[in-house]
């Protein structure tokens, strides 16, 4: 029975010592937290969120499928801008450009946190399908393939640098200089 009592004893020093570590009056953040909640439900209640018959955003995000998804040879003409507005060039590439961000593999891998015991896993970055590591830094640069040499092209943007994609050559525009082996007229066969 004496056992029992010093078991009992302690759960009041227990609970102490969970709610200093807790980092302090939960009171507080309780109270913050319900009128948060009250102020949302009221805000809700006031102004709910409308219903939609029709997503443009789906729509579009659609019509980006049906352009680049179906046909393989599809071009995309690239036209880079200067922070003045000015047209610097252009390139044709077969597709869509392609970011150095993006890739085929993930980013990152799940690994064992050492000392852990092997049962708690996080997340650290994986080398990509060339066997390095990326930052990230590098989602600026964009490359892709000539339409007509398929010769390998990469350019920036930012750094006053805009990018214009399209999936046809721009009108009225003959005065803008190809930056890559393929020029509009290469493309349309003349």
């Amino acid at each position: 029975m004496h056992g029992k009592l010093k078991w009992i004893a302690a759960i009041p020093i227990a609970a102490l010592a969970l709610s200093a570590c807790s980092g302090g009056d939960n009171g507080a953040t309780t109270t913050e937290q319900t009128s948060r909640d009250s102020t949302y439900a009221k805000l809700v209640a006031a102004e709910p969120a409308h219903t939609m018959d029709y997503s443009p955003s789906r729509a579009t995000i659609n019509f980006w499928i049906d352009t680049w998804g179906k046909d393989p040879n599809k071009l995309s003409y690239v036209y880079l801008q200067n922070a003045d507005g000015k047209l610097l060039g252009y390139y044709i590439l077969k597709g869509l450009p392609v970011s150095y961000c993006a890739g085929l593999t993930p980013p990152y891998q799940w690994v064992d946190i050492p000392g852990d015991g092997g049962d708690t896993k996080q997340q650290a970055p994986a080398p990509g399908v060339d066997g390095v590591y990326y930052s990230g830094g590098q989602c600026m640069a964009y490359y892709g393939r000539d339409a007509t040499t398929n010769a390998y092209v990469e350019y920036t943007a930012g750094l006053g640098i805009n990018v214009l994609l399209y999936d046809q050559p721009l009108p009225n525009n003959q005065n803008v200089p190809p930056l890559g082996p393929s020029t509009v007229d290469d493309v349309r066969g003349g």
